[in-house]
């Protein structure tokens, strides 16, 4: 396993290919560092006696120590664990931890691959795993790099004006593909290894070209990657830990990218795409089951601290809107556990959530997310979109008015009120805040799309015919 420091070597030694705000810059820039710092608590905290059992598993190929996020789920166990890690580290920098959507595609690519060589007779899984030992052995960060930027919605892929407004193969070669496209929404493709790139959709038999999964250098040549950073504001008084992290989010452009095959996991193989897409996006929204919880665990907190701090903590209805902020955090978390112990060994070996649970989870997060916010701004005040800049608590011409007037009960001092408003401003009155809410929503798929795979999976002819029973009716 690497160190955190041999990360950052890494990272900062990558070729120039991101653009941020009209400029080609460097993975120096300031507005990397609170995401890499992120991603470095993936590393640091190995050796961390409260992390270590939870960050470190055993790889199924070489029998060696790795860490979590580059190991293929091989057990119940190892959905728990990994659903319990993501938790607990996203209490630690206070946002989602984010290297889990690289693993999370890898895994679902561990599973596909073995599928399509039982149909089709060939060995992207041979492949597969020897990529996957490299990125075992060199515990690298993966972006999954999934959803195309999809042009009309009301088009298919080869009915597109454009053909590149889905990722698409332009070539086949002796030695390799050239893909054309550009995939959104890349959470921390501007400071990962790798992109894994996969379908974002089932594609039908003329869509060969656009069924292609692959993993590509994030610096590979002909990539640009066209990033926004999602960062708190400094502070330059009350430096606080949610300050030190943030992420960044890319839309990712492939211009006539050079593939070589032997990191080609799919090849016009369409009857799998869907099935590529969907497996990916059950890791991804079961690694939700364990990064939304973590998220309803702040907006608990922070509500109960203000209201604390304003003096009604123990009114009736501010302990009601708690309990409902705890039944939806673990009711996601719960559905996690349930989706563990309820998935199913893969031909691969590897081990898969249960459908159904896992989207039951997501969808209750997504749906509830703006819920959360809205209680913390019910029972926090107006003061989370008004307080006075950090600077007018410190001018000698404001200092003392505002340490009078922004009081709530005498015995939390005037610092503390500051720095808790501070932090209710960071999570939902802030850019960063509204990103938040927005990815609570879409990320790992909209509400509809959990439904749409709940639906896919569940049998309801079952239910059916237990009330057929029920009412005496024979068919």
């Amino acid at each position: 396993m690497r160190t955190s420091k041999e990360y950052r070597e890494k990272i900062l030694s990558m070729r120039p290919n991101v653009y941020m705000n009209g400029k080609l810059v460097g993975r120096d820039h300031p507005d990397f560092e609170p995401g890499i710092r992120t991603l470095a608590l993936t590393y640091d905290l190995v050796d961390d006696p409260e992390y270590a059992d939870l960050l470190t598993a055993t790889s199924h190929l070489s029998g060696e120590k790795i860490n979590r996020f580059t190991h293929m789920h091989q057990s119940t166990d190892d959905l728990l664990k990994k659903q319990e890690m993501t938790r607990k580290l996203c209490l630690v920098c206070g946002r989602c931890i984010q290297r889990c959507m690289g693993i999370d595609a890898m895994n679902g690519l561990s599973l596909v691959t073995k599928d399509i060589d039982n149909a089709k007779g060939t060995n992207y899984h041979e492949r597969f795993l020897k990529y996957l030992r490299f990125f075992q052995d060199n515990d690298l960060v993966g972006n999954a790099a999934q959803s195309d930027v999809k042009g009309d919605r009301n088009l298919r892929p080869h009915q597109q004006a454009d053909p590149d407004l889905y990722l698409h193969i332009v070539e086949r070669r002796e030695d390799g593909i050239v893909v054309r496209g550009a995939k959104a929404h890349n959470s921390i493709a501007a400071y990962a290894d790798e992109l894994i790139v996969i379908p974002t959709r089932a594609l039908t038999k003329e869509e060969g070209d656009w069924a292609v999964a692959f993993a590509i250098q994030a610096d590979a040549p002909g990539i640009k990657l066209i990033s926004l950073p999602h960062n708190h504001r400094k502070r330059k008084h009350l430096k606080a830990p949610i300050e030190d992290y943030g992420t960044m989010h890319a839309l990712t452009v492939f211009d006539n990218v050079f593939v070589p095959w032997d990191r080609v996991f799919m090849n016009g193989e369409t009857e799998f795409a869907g099935q590529l897409a969907s497996q990916f996006a059950t890791y991804h929204r079961h690694s939700y089951t364990g990064c939304k919880p973590a998220l309803s665990d702040i907006f608990l907190g922070a509500t109960a601290l203000m209201a604390e701090y304003n003096g009604i903590g123990k009114a009736s209805h501010v302990r009601d809107k708690l309990a409902e902020l705890i039944t939806v955090g673990e009711l996601v978390y719960g559905a996690g556990i349930a989706a563990s112990v309820k998935g199913f060994k893969s031909a691969s070996g590897t081990f898969a959530p249960d459908v159904v649970f896992t989207n039951v989870g997501r969808y209750h997060a997504g749906v509830n997310i703006y819920h959360e916010f809205e209680t913390l701004a019910d029972i926090a005040g107006g003061l989370a979109a008004t307080l006075p800049y950090e600077e007018d608590f410190y001018s000698p011409d404001t200092k003392d008015d505002l340490e009078k007037y922004i009081m709530r009960k005498s015995d939390v001092c005037a610092e503390n009120q500051h720095r808790a408003y501070r932090l209710v401003e960071n999570l939902i009155a802030s850019s960063t805040g509204a990103a938040t809410g927005i990815s609570g929503i879409h990320g790992g798929g909209s509400p509809v799309m959990e439904k749409i795979a709940i639906m896919s999976k569940y049998d309801i002819q079952a239910r059916k015919n237990v009330v057929k029973y029920l009412a005496g009716i024979k068919d």
